[in-house]
């Protein structure tokens, strides 16, 4: 139902702004078009790459590594896969959704999606050419520890 309701109030604005200036808002169109069609290709490849990974992985699996009878080790295995995986954050929640719905647990998911959104294995090469290796090193290690805070804050928010 709150889908239902954005989606008017999207369709309201839309609306209001095409009658005010028609030629700003099919600007915005056209450009919204063109950002929606340089992310389709890496969403695509994203989505078929989760839906394999859950249709190999059973909800037993799933709820073994990463369940909340997995405890500390779990959260640990997740912090580790978030940190070293490359994945856009418009793709990185619809698939934590599909982790929880899966059988994983709160805690795990949100180490997962934490590590994933704020450490940066893949790129550190990178950023250590711009920021040097000790800030680089730094900051990523403290994101990667801010991540199990994180994920410790809503497993505490989760069990209220």
């Amino acid at each position: 139902m709150d889908t239902i309701i954005l989606y008017l109030i999207a369709g309201a604005g839309l609306l209001a702004s095409f009658v005010k200036d028609r030629t700003k808002t099919m600007k915005a169109l056209k450009k919204a078009w063109k950002a929606f069609e340089g992310i389709l290709p890496q969403f695509l490849v994203v989505l078929i790459l989760v839906a394999i990974t859950l249709a190999v992985l059973d909800t037993a699996t799933i709820s073994r590594y990463l369940g909340t009878g997995s405890g500390p080790w779990g959260v640990i295995i997740a912090a580790l896969v978030g940190a070293i995986t490359l994945i856009p954050g418009f793709v990185a929640f619809p698939a934590a959704a599909a982790l929880l719905n899966g059988g994983a647990g709160a805690t795990q998911v949100a180490a997962f999606v934490s590590s994933l959104m704020m450490v940066g294995v893949v790129t550190l090469p990178l950023e250590m050419k711009y920021f040097g290796k000790k800030a680089a090193i730094l900051r990523n290690s403290f994101a990667f520890i801010f991540s199990f805070v994180a994920a410790i804050f809503v497993g505490w928010v989760v069990g209220l």
